[in-house]
């Protein structure tokens, strides 16, 4: 019979992890925009330009111990460098109950540890999170901003601006305003179709940047299609009575403009003020115009775990890395009696491709 730290460890994690997201068939738009890639340590003067949602893993200062995260939520600690780490702990009450059940047979433990591998996997979710968010936000904001408090009630700010002198923002971002904001009170006066087509006008002819597609929430894109001006382009005889599908909209904006629309939806669950919210990591009311390729790398430093830990400790401590650059690491702890896994990555999006994109706030 194998024993507990056999089946539970920071490498079989790491595979459990690896197998249940191989055949993921939604990834994350950031990694396609934001590769990932690696790097010995991270200097940031070098960057440039309650529903199963995973929660975002909380920053961690260094030579602080990662804190222990309940079943819902997050606490965040202070710290000057965008590290993150968190832990979960497989408890004595917990540990008790897996040794009966493989004393009658591993097959009979199989859906508890399945449920305590589960519970340690969404750290390795909650590290991506971090990673997506920021992403979202450069393409949505040319920004970063992380923030929240912690149990011991300091306050932690991650405020990166990758536009210091705000030359960026006076060429690659604009914000209607009035009766041109593409909101349901503006139906009869907004003009989407021409936004999108000047946006890409001035980006061939003053960027000398040709876009391929447009990344905006549902929420944005229904307000952009219940405008009068897409209606009465799509029917001018039929209008208003006419019906159309989302496809058929959809697909009529990306004809007109020349544009992929990308709808991106996707959701975290996030802590403010002591309760789970859920989150969106693309923001609704903005449009953002990318070309095809690439705007920077996902870069992932080296954590203290990766570092010092991943060739052991006298069989106590085991240290494997997925995903580039989040570390996977499972402690045997001698009082209380558990195995402790801490996730912790360093992480940041370089934006090298900055000037090759175009933000429309539309209200």
């Amino acid at each position: 019979m194998k024993t507990l730290w056999e089946l539970f460890n920071a490498q079989a994690l790491s595979q459990y992890w690896t197998d249940v997201n191989a055949h993921m068939g939604d990834p994350f738009l950031g990694t396609q925009l934001f590769p990932a890639s690696k790097r010995t340590g991270l200097d940031l003067r070098w960057i440039k330009g309650k529903n199963d949602l995973p929660v975002a893993l909380e920053p961690s200062a260094f030579d602080a111990k990662a804190s222990v995260r309940d079943r819902i939520g997050f606490t965040v600690v202070d710290s000057s460098m965008p590290f993150f780490r968190e832990a979960s702990v497989l408890d004595e009450q917990t540990r008790q109950e897996i040794q009966t059940l493989l004393a009658s047979g591993e097959r009979f433990a199989e859906p508890l540890i399945q449920r305590v591998f589960d519970d340690a996997s969404r750290l390795i979710d909650g590290a991506n999170v971090q990673a997506e968010r920021m992403r979202m936000s450069l393409i949505s904001s040319g920004t970063i901003g992380i923030t929240g408090n912690n149990k011991e009630g300091r306050n932690v700010s991650y405020n990166i601006n990758y536009d210091p002198n705000g030359s960026w923002g006076s060429t690659n971002v604009v914000t209607l305003a009035g009766s041109d904001q593409w909101t349901l009170a503006n139906k009869a006066t907004s003009n989407p179709l021409k936004d999108l087509n000047d946006a890409i006008i001035y980006m061939k002819s003053t960027l000398g940047v040709t876009p391929t597609r447009a990344v905006m929430n549902s929420v944005t894109f229904n307000n952009l299609i219940a405008t009068e001006s897409i209606l009465k382009a799509l029917n001018p005889v039929g209008y208003p009575n006419e019906f159309k599908s989302l496809a058929q909209l959809k697909q009529f904006v990306e004809g007109i403009t020349g544009l992929t629309i990308t709808l991106y939806d996707k959701m975290y669950a996030s802590t403010v003020n002591g309760s789970t919210v859920q989150a969106k990591y693309f923001p609704d009311n903005v449009v953002t115009l990318l070309p095809s390729y690439a705007l920077g790398n996902t870069w992932y430093g080296t954590t203290p775990e990766e570092f010092d830990l991943r060739s052991g400790s006298d069989g106590l401590v085991q240290t494997s890395v997925v995903n580039t650059g989040v570390a996977v690491t499972t402690i045997k702890e001698p009082h209380p009696v558990n195995i402790k896994t801490v996730v912790s990555e360093i992480v940041m999006p370089s934006f090298e491709r900055m000037s090759d994109i175009y933000i429309i706030n539309v209200a």
